[in-house]
């Protein structure tokens, strides 16, 4: 039996209960965000987004892996705030996830977790049991959620509530964040209305996917 992308993703997040989881003007950046609240990649996609205006004025969220946080931005690219995140439990750039039925979802191999970097287009949602979500990759059934409830739940919000990246490994693929966060930051930006959302590799640097730039200015 074959399920369409939104069931594949209610099914998806149930299996992973059971795992540990025109050009914008440059001014435009919130220049009063303070350089510790940025990665360096998450600050150059902020200007890199900024003066391509690829976002077409719309909210957008940069998602860096490496560092294992999510940042959000305004239309204007402004920084709305930040937070660590759940990632997929195999490192990797590219998506292999696939059709699978009801009773391989629970078995899916360790290689096809990953959250695949790139850009993607975002739009709210629901899953099937009626929680909001952001999906960033439908195809593939993968989206923005909150920490689910169940035995895990604990040890995955003590997990999001360390700074350091390791230890965050957990999803299969979807970019998982506290509840908290999802409903005080994502729902009212992404979760109201498209958004665009950036995953950064961790196989190459930024720049090789998105461009390049001039480093930006430190703030002081």
């Amino acid at each position: 039996m074959r399920f369409g992308r939104k069931a594949l993703f209610g099914l998806m997040v149930a299996a992973s209960m059971a795992w540990l989881p025109a050009v914008a003007n440059a001014s435009a950046i919130d220049a009063t965000a303070p350089a510790r609240s940025l990665t360096t990649d998450a600050r150059y996609m902020q200007q890199w987004v900024v003066e391509s205006g690829d976002h077409q004025h719309r909210p957008f969220v940069v998602v860096d892996k490496r560092a294992a946080r999510i940042f959000v931005f305004d239309a204007d690219g402004r920084l709305v705030d930040t937070a660590p995140v759940l990632l997929g439990q195999t490192a990797g750039d590219r998506s292999l996830h696939s059709s699978v039925s009801n009773a391989e979802v629970a078995h899916m191999p360790l290689a096809e977790r990953i959250t695949p970097a790139g850009r993607f287009a975002s739009e709210p949602g629901r899953n099937l049991g009626g929680e909001a979500i952001v999906w960033f990759d439908y195809e593939a059934g993968l989206a923005i959620h909150r920490v689910r409830p169940g035995a895990s739940q604990a040890q995955r919000l003590q997990s999001l509530a360390a700074d350091a990246p390791t230890g965050k490994r957990a999803s299969l693929g979807c970019v998982v964040v506290s509840p908290a966060f999802f409903d005080s930051v994502l729902q009212p930006s992404l979760g109201q209305h498209p958004g665009v959302v950036y995953v950064l590799p961790e196989d190459q640097p930024v720049q090789a996917m998105f461009g390049r730039l001039q480093p930006v200015a430190q703030s002081r």
